[in-house]
């Protein structure tokens, strides 16, 4: 029998890659949220449609959209006691699904050095290009050297990225007390000391990082290896200052992402074609950094 040959990503023929969408069910039906964490999530985002793609699913959306697709859990177990959709469950499906699906995985820093092992058997064994973390949810600082920075070491040797939501966060928004997650560890300006202390980490401040989006543009522009990506906005609520960052000084470093499946890459291309962005930085932004940035073939 000839063997199985996972399908190739041609990036050339791509529209646009998406550095940012979420991986919420497992194939078990598990989900990385607690249900009054996703309902209020959902009600935050106003999500049309169905909002628990699974894997399979998401791959045959974006291809639907010759689009690519970075797609990854978020593992907050310490904090929140829910385990998250298994790290090597996206892995496997993204290589299935190689010509859309990009692997990113997330391992919570409380792990330690269990963690610390899993994340390089993750990148050596199975090919995950990244790793995802949600300070707020996870509950730490990034710049806490006990907690993380031996995790970073492994992903800056294995030259994997490290993608850093920060600012507000829809998880946990209208439940009483925020669910308990508290927005003081997303500021973007932890990150500068992560940057700072492994200057070869490549880096993604994820989304407009309200309410500190100057401190991540100072951080980004300031930092060789930070990028920002646009997810989980509307293209048409971007701050000023972030739009006339993306057109000059940070043309080759912002990126695309949409937050699927709460914000639909749709809805932000829609909204992204209106918006003042010069022609030549379009293509930057829907496709070129991110290519770079991944190690992909480029046009």
């Amino acid at each position: 029998m000839d063997p199985v040959t996972n399908p190739v990503m041609d990036v050339e023929s791509l529209v646009a890659i998406d550095v940012h969408t979420h991986a919420e069910v497992s194939s078990k039906g598990h989900s990385s949220l607690d249900e009054d964490l996703h309902d209020a999530s959902s009600a935050y985002f106003k999500v049309e449609g169905k909002r628990k793609p699974t894997l399979e699913e998401t791959a045959a959306y974006y291809r639907e959209r010759n689009m690519a697709a970075v797609i990854f859990t978020v593992d907050a177990e310490s904090a929140t006691g829910t385990p998250p959709v298994p790290n090597e469950e996206v892995a496997e499906a993204a290589a299935a699904n190689a010509d859309v699906l990009i692997p990113f995985a997330s391992v919570d820093p409380f792990r330690g050095k269990a963690g610390v092992r899993q994340a390089r058997r993750l990148v050596e064994e199975y090919g995950v290009k990244g790793f995802k973390f949600h300070p707020s949810i996870q509950g730490f600082f990034p710049n806490d050297r006990a907690v993380a920075y031996d995790l970073y070491e492994v992903i800056e040797e294995t030259g994997a990225i490290a993608l850093f939501h920060t600012g507000q966060t829809g998880i946990g928004a209208g439940v009483p007390g925020g669910g308990g997650i508290r927005l003081k560890y997303s500021n973007p300006l932890h990150v500068d000391d992560v940057a700072a202390d492994f200057p070869h980490l490549r880096i993604i401040l994820a989304h407009p990082s309200f309410p500190w989006q100057d401190e991540a543009l100072a951080v980004a522009t300031h930092k060789p290896g930070v990028h920002i990506d646009l997810s989980g906005w509307s293209p048409k609520y971007f701050p000023p200052q972030l739009v006339q960052y993306a057109n000059t000084l940070l043309k080759d470093k912002v990126l695309f992402g949409s937050d699927f499946p709460v914000l639909t890459p749709d809805r932000w291309l829609a909204d992204f074609d209106k918006l003042t962005i010069k022609e030549e930085v379009r293509p930057k932004i829907l496709k070129e950094n991110a290519a770079r940035l991944l190690g992909l073939a480029t046009p």
